[in-house]
């Protein structure tokens, strides 16, 4: 286990070096292009018989790494907390309801609309699939990913509330996405669907209880940080309240990824506030800063070398042509047409549908779903897929989003004389 954190570490510090020296890329982006290019490099160099050992050797190291045990039982509490910490809750308080439609609603529509537009358009390009498969897929694809996002939107000069919405919503349908996932995931294994009463209670033990557990837990820690004043402690009892609250949530068998998000809130809204000194406040503000750079530059190398373990052929690279297409499209019918179409409810610019659709970046959650499914074709299928998107999304998406959050914000502001004329 050391030896593996020692690499991972080593490596993902060296490839942060030649992205900050050489290629300016936003540090997650790069150090997975480097990780997906030397990765295929060494694939090329294998078919041509010239690799001595390279890819063997690299293959047998990341299937030492149990990728969807590391995220979803490792570095996701710390991701979720860490982004949860510096939003503001008076803003996103005022933006509740719509946050909560999209990353609760939005998320089951998309889980519906990817799944089923999948079971119709694979088969055209020589793919099979069956229909809960491909609802699974919709399930683990539907999540969005905040982390490349957030810092380009800042850097393009979005409006806040714009930047508050997508990190709300990135933050809470982690979690949603998971138990829709867990659920048909269920229903594939037992090999019966559960009734509709039942498929609402699990959605409201996990979600509720999450929520709740959430809720308790970041009041407890709150009380523990305003009780004494000593950073280095402080600290101490904020990494222990993640990692000990999602294994306790895990366990309680409740959702961990909304408990560490409601957790994140009030500790980075009420106890930064009235639990925290100034001291305490910069040493918290800097550590889970820093952890929260180090973990995520971590995750996109290894997503950058999964490339390795999964088996492409020509359907798998056309059926991941049209994953693309089928995410893009529905994340702008269950997101930025409504955005769009109800703009007095959301309250949103007017550009902001285009930078809600193309800013719905996938990530590491994602390939940690699709890696968690039971062996076979199938799974190998959707392992395909998963990655295509999340490739696409990451290299493409990240870095046009910002042009495509500029050119709106300069659209928005160019309209606004005229609305008032």
């Amino acid at each position: 286990m050391l030896d593996i954190a020692a690499t991972c570490l080593v490596v993902t510090a060296l490839f942060a070096y030649l992205n900050h020296r050489f290629i300016r890329l936003p540090t997650t982006i790069g150090v997975m292009v480097i990780a997906l290019v030397l990765s295929l490099g060494i694939v090329l160099l294998d078919t041509l018989g010239l690799d001595h050992g390279l890819r063997q050797y690299e293959e047998s190291f990341v299937r030492s790494i149990d990728f969807s045990e590391v995220l979803m039982q490792g570095m996701l509490s710390l991701l979720l907390f860490a982004g949860a910490l510096h939003v503001d809750l008076s803003d996103l308080r005022s933006y509740r309801w719509q946050v909560g439609a999209l990353a609760l609603v939005g998320t089951l529509a998309s889980t519906l609309v990817v799944g089923f537009a999948m079971s119709v358009v694979l088969p055209w390009v020589g793919v099979e699939l069956p229909l809960l498969y491909c609802l699974l897929f919709g399930a683990l694809i539907s999540p969005t990913d905040p982390i490349a996002v957030m810092g380009i939107l800042k850097s393009a000069g979005a409006p806040r509330n714009l930047e508050l919405v997508v990190a709300g919503e990135s933050l809470f349908n982690d979690g949603i996405g998971v138990v829709i996932f867990a659920l048909i995931l269920g229903m594939v294994t037992s090999g019966s669907a559960p009734s509709a009463g039942a498929a609402v209670e699990l959605l409201a033990r996990e979600a509720g209880g999450g929520l709740a557990f959430g809720l308790g837990l970041g009041y407890v820690l709150y009380r523990l940080l305003k009780s004494v004043d000593q950073y280095h402690v402080e600290v101490l009892l904020t990494l222990a309240a993640v990692l000990g609250g999602y294994a306790l949530a895990s366990h309680l068998h409740i959702s961990g990824p909304l408990a560490m998000v409601v957790t994140g809130l009030i500790i980075g809204n009420r106890g930064r506030a009235t639990a925290m000194s100034d001291t305490t406040r910069r040493y918290i503000d800097m550590f889970w800063e820093l952890l929260d750079e180090i973990l995520n530059a971590v995750l996109f190398v290894l997503i950058g070398m999964e490339v390795l373990l999964i088996a492409f052929d020509n359907h798998h690279i056309a059926g991941g042509a049209v994953a693309i297409v089928v995410t893009l499209l529905a994340r702008w019918l269950t997101v930025g047409l409504p955005v769009g179409t109800l703009r007095g409810f959301f309250r949103l610019p007017a550009g902001a549908s285009q930078v809600l659709t193309w800013g719905g970046l996938r990530g590491g959650i994602s390939v940690a779903l699709a890696l968690s499914l039971p062996g076979g074709p199938a799974r190998d299928t959707i392992l395909a897929l998963t990655y295509c998107v999340v490739v696409f999304s990451i290299l493409v998406q990240g870095l046009t989003i910002g042009k495509v959050t500029r050119r709106s914000v300069a659209a928005e502001e160019g309209a606004a004389p005229h609305g008032h004329a």
